[in-house]
């Protein structure tokens, strides 16, 4: 008798579909989590494992034979990074996600033998200081940038086209050899790069509504993790500039 006298009520229907709205948003944020869970896991992977690599490479002695030698291989190592980085960058849409993630893989061990340098040049100690200092600001950086509300879409140009500032003032330095101007730099490369992993994590958040369910989404999650890769060991770099000890 109570539901036919209430079939027209208009709150029995109100709270079915309040109840299947609040469902489908607690799906939506369960696999955002998911999504942004794997995005991580990928990224510390790999910088875990580019410094194993890299640690091994240097204490074999391997790297100072290759990249203070003379020979072609220390230019293929410095270099080979940036051309996995535009294979991705530029071919994810042709690539299928078993490839886009044996080249992230294979990227992060290359990257490994090229930052073997700094073993060479750095103590272990401050080396691991500076691996930690950076890890606590990328993961405060990174927090801030997929809880706050406030958009950072407007950042983004900015950002980039500092970076590209910032690589042409490297460029000029390699000849200029100014110690203040590599100040400057590391600088505003530390601050470049901060900033830049804020961005990438909100953007990440954001596209997962795009991704969701389709055919893109593990490739999105490799690009993702390559892009905050990327910032913390940019951070790390510049970073070590400031913190790393000299072994001289």
């Amino acid at each position: 008798m109570n539901f036919m006298a209430n079939w027209s009520d208009p709150r029995s229907g109100v709270a079915g579909f309040g109840n299947a709205t609040t469902a489908r948003g607690e799906a939506f944020d369960a696999g955002l989590r998911r999504y942004m869970l794997s995005v991580y896991n990928y990224m510390a992977s790999g910088v875990l494992l580019t410094g194993i690599v890299a640690l091994l490479f240097a204490s074999s002695g391997l790297a100072y034979q290759v990249l203070a030698g003379p020979g072609i291989l220390k230019y293929v190592i410095m270099f080979a990074p940036l051309a996995f980085v535009m294979v991705l960058s530029f071919g994810i849409n042709r690539l299928s996600t078993a490839t886009a993630q044996t080249l992230y893989w294979v990227y992060a061990a290359v990257m490994g033998l090229s930052l073997s340098s700094i073993f060479l040049v750095y103590t272990g100690t401050s080396i691991a200081q500076t691996f930690f200092a950076t890890a606590a600001a990328f993961a405060g950086l990174s927090l801030w940038g997929y809880t706050t509300k406030k958009d950072l879409s407007g950042f983004g140009t900015f950002l980039i086209m500092g970076v590209v500032g910032l690589l042409v003032a490297s460029l000029i330095n390699l000849f200029l050899r100014s110690s203040a101007m590599d100040l400057v730099i590391s600088f505003v490369g530390v601050l470049l790069f901060a900033g830049l992993t804020a961005y990438d994590t909100q953007k990440i958040k954001s596209i997962y509504a795009h991704v969701a369910g389709t055919d893109m989404m593990g490739k999105s999650v490799v690009m993702g993790a390559l892009n905050l890769y990327l910032d913390f060991i940019n951070m790390f770099l510049f970073l070590l500039r400031f913190m790393g000890g000299s072994r001289d």
